[in-house]
């Protein structure tokens, strides 16, 4: 007998995001082949008619898994029930903007979605934050969603992870499922720090197998930095088929348990672990067993990857004051 299904929301559907994670979630990408799924879609206002017509697409493929849509434009019937949230729609940066004019508009969305997940969610929901800020947007989201546990709130960099198997991955000639243990320290943006002093090709470090540690401390980690911005300039769009495939590895791994000897990286309220500022999201090396994240212990940092995490904490610590700050304003 099937279990029963899983509502899971997921905003800016009717986005290039929205749009290539909703048939991924719908053919079991995030929850597993065995779980039906009632995905509920929502945008806004002015995105209302392609909302319906992502909708009218999820119909017409028929996916086995799916047991119905929920397409709206009204945040509390969205958050209503839900088990799980990928959160994909922001305020995108625009040009003469001011980071604290984005942070404003940001933190104005992410405390009404806050209201009704609050209001209308399940207790448990497991939420994912992909829209930037990520980090800090899931940080808005805790501070405001009290009864949400805060370990049930996280950010996504697993985009950022899966770039850096990837770049190993080509380096070295060998296929990606064999690259392990890569990480992705602090923010969710350009300062974030791609750290392979644990990763592993074919069950060998990383360093051996590369055998370029200039490489390894300088092209590799500003191309995976830089990544997005690359997409953008070959594209003429941002990244939205890997930004997809990661949150859904993302959930699967929350839910279903990351495979012995590997961790994944995942932005998590961070309780000071190597040094981090505690009080923000703060992406960490974690394992997952249960449905719950456990922050990898006992790694060796060097005195160059300790200042590079201290870079990216600092980051966040500012965006925090600053989000507090258009928080006040509101």
């Amino acid at each position: 007998m099937a279990p029963e299904p899983k509502r899971v929301l997921i905003t800016g559907a009717a986005g290039q995001i929205g749009y290539a994670l909703a048939p991924l979630v719908a053919r079991g990408a995030a929850l597993g082949p065995d779980q039906p799924v009632i995905l509920h879609l929502l945008d806004i206002e002015p995105a209302k008619q392609a909302l319906e017509g992502v909708r009218m697409e999820l119909v017409d493929s028929a996916y086995p898994l799916l047991a119905g849509v929920v397409a709206t434009t009204d945040v509390n019937e969205a958050f209503k029930g839900i088990d799980v949230a990928i959160l994909v729609g922001g305020f995108p940066r625009k040009a003469g903007m001011e980071r604290k004019d984005v942070m404003s508009k940001n933190v104005s969305i992410y405390k009404a979605q806050a209201a009704a997940l609050e209001k209308h969610g399940n207790k448990n929901a497991k939420i994912l934050v992909v829209a930037n800020p990520a980090n800090t947007n899931a940080l808005i989201l805790k501070e405001n969603a009290p009864s949400i546990p805060a370990e049930n709130i996280t950010a996504m960099t697993r985009l950022d992870h899966n770039r850096a198997l990837g770049q190993l991955s080509e380096r070295t000639g060998t296929h990606v499922g064999k690259v392990r243990n890569a990480i992705i320290w602090g923010n969710h943006s350009s300062t974030q720090y791609p750290d392979v002093n644990h990763a592993t090709v074919d069950g060998k470090p990383a360093r051996e197998v590369v055998k370029d540690d200039a490489y390894l401390d300088g092209e590799f980690i500003t191309t995976v930095q830089q990544r997005g911005a690359a997409i953008i300039k070959a594209r003429g769009l941002s990244s939205a088929l890997s930004a997809a495939s990661s949150a859904c590895d993302h959930i699967r791994d929350w839910v279903l348990g990351t495979p012995e000897g590997t961790f994944v990286s995942m932005g998590v309220l961070s309780d000071g672990s190597y040094g981090a500022p505690k009080d923000v999201i703060f992406s960490f090396p974690v394992t997952t067993k249960d449905g719950k994240w456990s922050i990898v212990q006992g790694l060796d940092i060097d005195d160059r990857s300790a200042q590079l995490l201290k870079t990216t904490g600092d980051e966040l610590v500012e965006e925090k004051a600053l989000a507090q700050e258009c928080l006040a304003d509101l």
